[in-house]
């Protein structure tokens, strides 16, 4: 489903329309979901913006992704209390010397709280999978985990190329 309050694209660059176009963006946010362990969480609070690095997981799906955080942070409270988010992934370390060869995505969504339970567990496992230090904190009760529902994913390559794509579920 569209948000409303997401931005839409021109006419003609969103990959929606395209079904081949559709499925090699998605394919190369997958390759940039997979390669790449960290992103920048992208949160708002008190009319100013924040970034914060987290160590991710998406689903297969590409439909949510997945990270942890202390409770006692302020992207904890930032979350809290507003759950439109961003999450940029990129593979600048690939490609240094080179702007023109960087990609990343942009992820568009909303981040909710997972309490503990069968479905933290889930999501817990597939985080640690992924970042295996990560299993005593993302376990311990003083840290929260987070699931992002993927609203819309903005793809850019060569600097200023940029595709839509939206989960279809």
């Amino acid at each position: 489903m569209i948000d409303p309050d997401e931005p839409l694209l021109e006419h003609g660059s969103d990959s929606r329309s395209r079904p081949t176009a559709a499925l090699d963006v998605r394919r190369r946010i997958q390759r940039l979901a997979e390669g790449q362990p960290y992103a920048v969480l992208c949160t708002q609070g008190d009319g100013q913006p924040y970034g914060s690095l987290v160590a991710f997981a998406f689903s297969e799906s590409l439909e949510q992704a997945v990270f942890a955080t202390p409770i006692t942070t302020r992207k904890y409270r930032l979350l809290s209390a507003c759950e439109h988010v961003a999450l940029v992934v990129d593979d600048r370390p690939e490609h240094s010397a080179d702007l023109m060869e960087i990609e990343g995505v942009t992820v568009t969504g909303r981040a909710v709280e997972i309490e503990r339970g069968e479905e933290f567990d889930r999501w817990a496992s597939l985080l640690v999978a992924r970042h295996r230090y990560l299993e005593k904190f993302v376990t311990a009760t003083s840290c929260a985990l987070f699931r992002i529902d993927v609203i819309r994913c903005f793809h850019v390559t060569r600097f200023q190329e940029v595709r839509e794509w939206v989960p279809t579920s």
